[in-house]
């Protein structure tokens, strides 16, 4: 029972956008920004910081379904401490987007019920399924923020230190899921977590 309160109040806050991170972001190591940026850089800034807290509302709802129905105490160990950090990656999101003026997506909810959906099916797929799922996910991920890298505006510090540290953590994820077994997915449904990633960056940049 209380596992399911606690998983019940991490998709609580996960969708209300009240977060807590366990570690320090990584922006406040940094000086205020010297250069401010334009309106136009804080408006693009934004939908790309509110992709990226979508994701992390999508990686909650991941792990969370994917805990549930793993099979093994340390499968369900590592996706736990996984989310965990995924969690101060959510903050971290938040706090810039509060930072730049701005606001979650407003479809966190949809986005949220949809991974959690997905994050069960593969659960329940097995462990190794699990595991390779894990990191293919993270595999996209990494790539995805490294190309909002290259489309930061050269003054935004804040967002570039957070991005950094956000992808160094999911490289680290997706090498921890293939070490424990993960297996490769086959190439059709790696293209449709593509395809299902496209839908969800271009609609959350602006809704």
């Amino acid at each position: 029972m209380d596992s399911l309160i606690r998983e019940f109040d991490v998709a609580l806050r996960a969708i209300a956008g009240v977060t807590r991170a366990g570690r320090e972001n990584p922006a406040n190591r940094l000086a205020p920004d010297t250069e401010p940026l334009s309106a136009a850089e804080r408006q693009h800034v934004a939908g790309l910081m509110r992709i990226n807290h979508v994701g992390e509302v999508c990686a909650q709802a991941l792990y969370q379904a994917q805990k549930l129905t793993a099979h093994s105490a340390p499968v369900r160990a590592q996706m736990d401490q996984a989310a965990r950090e995924e969690e101060d990656h959510l903050s971290w999101c938040a706090d810039r987007l509060r930072e730049l003026g701005s606001r979650p997506s407003l479809l966190n909810p949809v986005w949220y019920a949809g991974a959690f959906a997905i994050g069960w099916l593969a659960g329940r797929a097995g462990d190794r399924v699990s595991l390779g799922f894990v990191a293919e996910t993270e595999r996209q991920v990494e790539h995805h923020l490294t190309s909002h890298l290259d489309k930061l505006p050269a003054a935004d510090g804040r967002s570039r230190a957070i991005l950094e540290q956000m992808r160094d953590d999911e490289i680290r994820h997706g090498d921890a899921a293939r070490d424990a077994g993960g297996v490769p997915l086959p190439n059709p449904i790696r293209a449709l977590m593509r395809g299902a990633s496209r839908v969800m960056t271009t609609t959350a940049y602006r809704v």
